[in-house]
Formats: structure tokens, C-alpha cells, sequence
């Protein structure tokens, strides 16, 4: 479904990404790893058109370098940012609804199944964003860009910073997406959730994949671990 070949990008003179390959398959969940600054969100970031992407980069068979991000997101690509932009004077209903690619028509997600899997949210679904939590946020910012039906969502650090509670929450969601056949590329620094729940893993270090393979794999290579997970 998404097939990256040789990608590179750039940040002025600085060389971020430096050839990198990746492919997510139909409904499957991709975990990419490694540690903060190595370049995973930019990855998520030339993907959908934010950063200046070099290389190829397809989506369905059809390429999608070069496009701008709203043409990205209606081939079929949502994205969830790390930061949460909600708009935080409009009310979490709003903003459920400004993620439909159409108004009244609902693909895969109802507004009653993201309510159903975040009670929080339908406790305030009529309260203004902005007062939401942090986490509330989150739980937000991931149910808005599914209200857009998409084939494949990229998440970018979902649990970063969220309570045990809403750390499960989030895995149940993710659960959930890949169930009703979504594709996932997941950018995580919980080892353990990607290990979890997905079906292969990438490990980046200073702008490259340094290693692709299933969970069995990397529980199995110690040395990959050592040198590019942990602290």
C-alpha cells in the first residue's frame, strides 16, 4: 500500500534522511523505532508533503511525492501529528466533524465509535478543545483524522506523555484501526506497545533504517537493541 524507496530530505543545509526505504501493507501495523532527532517524524513529515521530499514515495501504486499535503490526505493518507493540533476553540464535536472529507458521510467511523472507544471525549463533546487535557487532546486529534475514512494513518509518538490509562486506551484504538483493515505506520518510543502490537519493525539511526524486521527478530538481536534503542 505505501512504498518509500531512497528518500532523502533536508532541513536548509542539514541532511536529515539519507536513503530511507519503508513499505506498510493493507491493514498492517508498522512500528518505526529508534531514538529522538534520528528522524522518524520526518519520515511522517515527507510523506505527506510537509517536508520537501527526494525520492519515490507511492501510495496505492500511485506516486505521491511531490503533492500537497491536502491532495495526500484525499488520496487516503491521515496523519496525527506528535503535537496535538487541535482547534481549540471549536468544540470536540467540530472538530470530529472538520475530518470528514464530507459532511454527512461516514466511511469506516461514526461519530458514536470513536465515543464508544473514548468515553471521555463523548463526556465532553461539547465542551471547547482547548480545555481538554493533554491526553483528551490526543485521544481528539487521532478520532478527528479517522472521521476522514483513511486506508493508511500515520501516527507520530501517540503516547508520548499520556497516563497508564490512556496508554492502553491508545493501544485498544490501534487495535481497533487495524481490525477494520486500516493500514498503520507508527512512530513510538514505548518498546514495549510496538512490540505488541505490530506486525514488523524498522529501527532508524541518524537518518537511515538500521534494521527491518518482525518482533521475534528484534527481541532476538541484542546488539541492534544496545546501539540504536536503548538509553
Amino acid at each position: 500500500m505505501l512504498e518509500v524507496r531512497d528518500l532523502h530530505a533536508y532541513y536548509g543545509k542539514s541532511h536529515i534522511l539519507q536513503g530511507v526505504d519503508l513499505t506498510v501493507s493493507q491493514g498492517e501495523i508498522v512500528s518505526l523505532l529508534g531514538r529522538n532527532g534520528v528522524g522518524r517524524s520526518t519520515t511522517c513529515k515527507a510523506i505527506m508533503g510537509l517536508v520537501t521530499p527526494h525520492g519515490s514515495i507511492r501510495f496505492k501504486g500511485q506516486p505521491i511525492s511531490g503533492l500537497r499535503p491536502e491532495q495526500i490526505a484525499h488520496a487516503g493518507v491521515g496523519y496525527v501529528p506528535e503535537d496535538r493540533q487541535v482547534f481549540p476553540t471549536l468544540t470536540v464535536q467540530q472538530n470530529l466533524e472538520l475530518g470528514m472529507k464530507k459532511a454527512g458521510r461516514f466511511g469506516r467511523w461514526t461519530f458514536d465509535d470513536v465515543y464508544k472507544l473514548f468515553p471521555n471525549l463523548d463526556q465532553r463533546r461539547h465542551n471547547p478543545a482547548g480545555v481538554l487535557s493533554g491526553g483528551e487532546q490526543q485521544m481528539l486529534t487521532m478520532c478527528r483524522t479517522l472521521m476522514g475514512d483513511p486506508d493508511l494513518v500515520i501516527i507520530d509518538e501517540p503516547t508520548e506523555g499520556l497516563a497508564p490509562k490512556l496508554v492502553e486506551q491508545v493501544g485498544t484504538l490501534l487495535d481497533e484501526i487495524a481490525r477494520r483493515g486500516v493500514a498503520i505506520l507508527l512512530v513510538e518510543q514505548k518498546l514495549t506497545i510496538a512490540l505488541r502490537i505490530s506486525s514488523r519493525l524498522y529501527v532508524m539511526g541518524h537518518g537511515r533504517i538500521v534494521f527491518e524486521g518482525d518482533t521475534a527478530a528484534l527481541n532476538a538481536d541484542a546488539s541492534v537493541r544496545k546501539e540504536w534503542l536503548e538509553v
